[in-house]
């Protein structure tokens, strides 16, 4: 097994926090490091900082490489554009806003030699609000893991698969490390989805049978902050994002569900819809409860399931049902 990593950091008006992302790379155990650095047409200067980073830093690695863009592409082009430029036997993504732990690619090298089967593997991170200061340390995910968790030792990439069809069930996405022939097998990052490049990579690997394995180790610090373009730390009612997801759930997931799982996604989607309003769009307990009032209460196919499940033992041990 080769000892070269490539570490594909992606870039986004992330001027405000790419020296300290760039900081902890340098910092990192492990020796052998390839850096990519892609941007997707940022409008401040995280160009110029990148460069004048690269300068003074390049020396640290066996090959440092800064990608531009002329236009504004989305999350996954610009995480695809970093990998045509890999070599590395195996490839960490990180944003332009996070930071490795320093012993990030040191355990994830060691884990990869132990289980010689892990082609992709994800593991914890500390989340914090706006700055890596203890005082802003708020939680670390995941912690206890569950036998109906995706990332049970047990579960295969069939039943993860499963899960997945349901929601994403993978909030610690930023600790993915894994096999750079294994991501370009399924096509890296599925382009026509600007934005929502996790979600459709999980489904594509665990259908082609690539288990997402689990290592119980913090390797990423993930920062919360007001400019984020996903994970402010604002709670709503309805999360945003989920309002993103309906035309890649039509190629990604209603497919591959049972009629009456879609039905019931279907009915969630449309009850849903009314939360795009920010004035309903609300964290307050007030505001959630009509969000579950509109989506589950008033869904007549939650029902049909639970009874399903009640009456029918291999609906109720289905993860497709979870």
């Amino acid at each position: 097994m080769s000892s070269k990593v490539s570490v594909i950091i992606v870039t986004y008006n992330s001027s405000k926090f790419v020296r300290e992302t760039l900081d902890s790379v340098l910092n990192l155990s492990w020796k052998d490091i390839e850096l990519i650095i892609t941007d997707d047409c940022s409008t401040d200067n995280t160009v110029a900082l990148c460069k004048s980073w690269l300068e003074e830093n390049r020396k640290r690695f066996v090959d440092a490489t800064l990608v531009t863009s002329e236009i504004n592409t989305g999350v996954s082009a610009n995480g695809n554009r970093g990998l045509q430029k890999a070599t590395g036997e195996w490839v960490k993504f990180l944003a332009g806003d996070d930071a490795m732990a320093t012993g990030c690619l040191t355990h994830c090298m060691e884990y990869v030699a132990a289980n010689p089967e892990a082609r992709v593997l994800l593991s914890q991170l500390n989340v914090y609000q706006d700055t890596f200061e203890e005082k802003n340390f708020i939680y670390t995910t995941p912690d206890e893991i569950r036998p109906f968790s995706i990332i049970w030792p047990e579960r295969d990439a069939e039943s993860q698969h499963r899960i997945l069809l349901n929601s994403d069930r993978i909030h610690f996405s930023p600790t993915l490390f894994l096999h750079r022939e294994t991501l370009l097998s399924v096509g890296g990052f599925d382009e026509q989805f600007r934005s929502v490049e996790d979600y459709t990579l999980w489904l594509n690997l665990t259908r082609k049978g690539h288990k997402l394995h689990f290592m119980h180790k913090v390797t990423v610090n993930y920062r919360r902050h007001s400019s984020a373009q996903n994970n402010t730390g604002i709670v709503y009612a309805v999360n945003p994002n989920y309002f993103k997801l309906e035309e890649m759930r039509k190629v990604y997931t209603y497919p591959y569900m049972p009629a009456l799982k879609r039905m019931d996604s279907r009915f969630r989607w449309h009850a849903s819809q009314i939360f795009r309003l920010k004035a309903l769009n609300r964290g307050t307990k007030a505001h959630i409860f009509l969000a579950n009032l509109f989506t589950f209460y008033l869904n007549p196919f939650s029902y049909i399931i639970a009874i399903k499940k009640r009456l029918d033992p291999k609906v109720r041990g289905n993860e497709l049902y979870l």
